[in-house]
């Protein structure tokens, strides 16, 4: 400091050094900048499903006993909802007590909009209010014939179009490209429930099952015979 300088001088100069090279502006901008990412982010994600469970672990995992008891509840109702596991991301997790105003976990949100905890939701259970409140899962007998609905032909059976994975849905998959009909597939290895339900909703205890316009035509051995009498073609173009 030059002797001349005063010492309140300098600290106003030093003051004034500070505001050049660190203007708060530029600092609150961007920090209000990044809030405001995260704030849209986290908008997104509690609106990624119509019933949404933000929770340590997963449904399968549970990694705190609030969080078990949650799913256990959920389960109990008969509830679908879709999770996010908070130990995946610390910024949600921090992020998400701010923006819901709520500083634990687990947090179920329906349509964006956060419902509670734990606490929260045992007290709807009791009310009979949480029924009203969360989406329900549909049955299992609706959810298969939307599946065998999905498209015109739909093949049920083991892997996919890309990569069979067993010989029997390799050979079915074989015939119907060589019909040149567009057709869908659904992998039962991916989904237990679908795998073993569709055997009793379709009376047909095999894979791969063949589905044209929802109903059943039959698996592996029924399509061979179809395609040795000319008939799978019409068949699957709806004509028979």
């Amino acid at each position: 400091m030059p002797a001349h300088w005063k010492p309140k001088l300098f600290l106003k100069y030093l003051k004034n050094m500070k505001l050049v090279l660190f203007p708060p502006s530029c600092s609150s901008s961007a920090n209000e900048h990044l809030k405001e990412d995260l704030n849209l982010r986290l908008k997104k994600l509690t609106h990624a499903a119509p019933c949404m469970l933000f929770m340590k672990g997963t449904p399968q995992e549970p990694r705190c006993g609030f969080s078990k008891q949650m799913v256990e509840i959920l389960h109990k109702h008969n509830i679908q909802f879709s999770s996010f596991d908070i130990f995946s991301d610390e910024e949600v997790r921090q992020g998400l007590k701010t923006y819901s105003n709520w500083p634990t976990y687990p947090q179920l949100y329906v349509s964006g909009e956060l419902i509670g905890g734990l606490d929260i939701i045992k007290e709807l259970e009791a009310s009979e209010e949480l029924d009203t409140i969360c989406p329900k899962a549909p049955k299992l007998e609706e959810r298969l014939k939307v599946l065998t609905n999905k498209a015109s032909v739909m093949l049920f059976m083991k892997g996919n179009k890309q990569e069979a994975k067993c010989g029997f849905s390799k050979q079915i998959l074989e015939i119907l490209n060589s019909t040149g009909v567009e057709y869908e597939t659904f992998d039962i290895l991916e989904d237990e429930e679908v795998r073993q339900g569709l055997k009793t909703f379709s009376n047909w205890p095999t894979y791969p099952q063949l589905y044209v316009k929802g109903d059943l035509v039959g698996g592996l051995d029924i399509v061979k015979e179809l395609k040795d009498n000319g008939e799978l073609l019409p068949i699957l173009k709806g004509e028979n």
